[in-house]
């Protein structure tokens, strides 16, 4: 004689709650349906502000009024291009950074050289304390570096600022380099090595070509980071030296207008233009995805 069961509550445990079969399975649904709804939540916030801010720049009104704007103009990317303040700024910034990230990578290329030779213990305690300025506050640092230079001389504003964004982007460069040699197989350099290759020659052909896609991405994060610093900077600059960041945050509570956002605009394409050039050179998987330090 065949049993036939009746669809009814499920119940776990003495005691326990019964939980019915359509609801548990429409809870599995709506959690479903969430979970694929944050990727496009997530871009949604990342891209309306940037959408907000590229339309606002083109307003053709006086003042920041209403979202959409009722007419559309260039300018205020007329009124950035005349501002000899801004256009001061953006020289030195693009100068700053390009020096900064210069010197950053040099210096963590080689800082990370000697530190994959270190046994484990002391290598992570000069990492960890190499790395140190990545959790500091920036306002921390910047007043640090303030007191420094003014007790030992610094007097330049540009050199000044330069001391300062090597600090601040040092750790960049040095991370990236560091786990690019992280993944550099000891056997390669080794055979090079037994074969009679030098130590400089074995680094020259056989470790830098594998390591080179960290040293670019730890030049383009020390870049991007020096050309966006604000707390820090704030602290170094001058009257004749100054960075774009700082001359729009004193824009903003002198005299606030559109300018500001074509200013973001151009500074959101500057950074797209690198990413390609970027993925040109040295392809962007290569910088961002799995295969940047693959040997």
């Amino acid at each position: 004689m065949a049993l036939t069961e009746k669809a009814g509550p499920v119940v776990v445990g003495r005691g326990a709650r019964r939980i019915w079969p359509p609801l548990n399975r429409l809870v599995d649904v709506l959690a479903r349906a969430a979970v694929r709804m944050l990727p496009f939540v997530g871009v949604v916030l990342l891209l309306f502000p940037l959408l907000f801010t590229i339309s606002m720049s083109f307003d053709a009104r006086d003042y920041l009024g209403p979202f959409p704007p009722s007419a559309l103009s260039l300018r205020w990317y007329d009124s950035f291009l005349s501002n000899s303040y801004l256009l001061d700024g953006l020289e030195t910034s693009l100068l700053l950074a390009t020096a900064a990230a210069a010197i950053a990578t040099i210096l963590g290329l080689s800082s990370a050289a000697a530190i994959d030779r270190l046994p484990s213990r002391p290598r992570d305690l000069i990492t960890s304390l190499f790395l140190a300025p990545l959790i500091v506050p920036g306002v921390v640092i910047g007043f640090a570096l303030l007191l420094f230079c003014s007790r030992v001389g610094i007097g330049n504003g540009f050199l000044r600022l330069l001391t300062g964004h090597i600090v601040i982007t040092f750790p960049y460069a040095l991370r990236a380099i560091l786990v690019a040699f992280a993944n550099v197989r000891p056997s390669l350099p080794d055979a090079a090595m037994s074969l009679g290759a030098t130590e400089w020659r074995t680094f020259r052909s056989i470790t830098l070509p594998l390591i080179k896609g960290g040293i670019v991405a730890g030049a383009a994060f020390a870049f991007a980071f020096s050309l966006d610093d604000v707390a820090a900077t704030i602290f170094l600059s001058g009257p004749q030296s100054y960075t774009l960041p700082v001359a729009l945050v004193s824009m903003m509570y002198s005299n606030f207008n559109l300018t500001i956002a074509a200013v973001a605009v151009i500074y959101v394409g500057f950074t797209a233009l690198l990413m390609i050039v970027l993925d040109r050179l040295v392809g962007l998987d290569r910088i961002v995805g799995g295969s940047l330090f693959s040997t």
